[in-house]
């Protein structure tokens, strides 16, 4: 994000009353704490996605062969 769209927001932000500034700033803060787990989930899901294809191809593979069970709900 460019200086001049950051300049922007705090000004919006800057005229508002003390109290609605505050909410805001909470908004914020979440929004961003929520926008950095999403990008830690995307890495994380990107570092192992070559993992679970192979997982799901020798899955594929044992129930073609015949060597798959049902899972046991009862058991978790």
């Amino acid at each position: 994000m460019s200086s001049a769209a950051i300049t922007t927001i705090i000004k919006m932000v800057e005229s508002l009353p003390d109290e609605l500034q505050e909410q805001v700033t909470e908004h914020l803060r979440a929004y961003i704490a929520d926008l950095k787990e999403d990008v830690q989930w995307e890495s994380s899901f990107q570092r192992t996605q070559s993992n679970l294809i192979a997982a799901a191809r020798r899955a594929k593979q044992e129930i073609a062969e015949g060597r798959a069970v049902p899972m046991n709900y009862e058991q978790l």
